[in-house]
């Protein structure tokens, strides 16, 4: 099909585009309007979603929080260098900190970098203190995000 677009091992046709687009405007939107909207039949729109989701393509449906309105004003990236011999430690005590809501493993001088959602300064503060024990550190608290959380391009 000239419509089709590879994507690590499946298929997107204009229609699963079009799925997707819709999804990620309302993931909650009903099969039946789903179906509606791409003029197929609701069985049709289940039976792509339950393809895209075998594939990986959808890896599922979440729910977006607004940290500010649950009283965590703060947001901060911080850059995690762990000690020598200390990574698997670092890895497991980034993954044990609430507080973190994401965590990459990175290139370059800092191994990994964390998002954080906190209170105030004094709670980012507890956070980074237990992780100096076994690494380095650099936070950057977070001012404005220009560009939302937004998903990769598929199309």
């Amino acid at each position: 099909m000239p419509n089709q677009r590879r994507s690590g091992g499946a298929s997107l046709d204009a229609r699963d585009v079009s799925l997707i687009a819709l999804l990620e405007a309302n993931a909650r939107t009903p099969v039946a309007e789903l179906a509606r909207a791409l003029g197929i039949s609701p069985q049709s729109v289940s039976e792509r979603m339950r393809r895209l989701q075998d594939v990986g393509i959808l890896a599922g449906f979440s729910v977006v929080l607004d940290p500010a309105r649950l009283g965590l004003g703060i947001g901060a990236y911080i850059r995690i260098r762990p000690a020598m011999g200390e990574l698997a430690r670092v890895a497991q005590i980034v993954a044990d900190i609430p507080e973190i809501v994401e965590c990459d493993r990175v290139t370059g001088e800092d191994c990994f970098v964390a998002k954080a959602f906190v209170a105030n300064v004094a709670a980012l503060e507890s956070v980074i203190d237990r992780l100096v024990p076994y690494a380095r550190t650099n936070t950057s608290i977070i001012q404005s995000s220009p560009v939302a959380r937004r998903l990769p391009r598929y199309a």
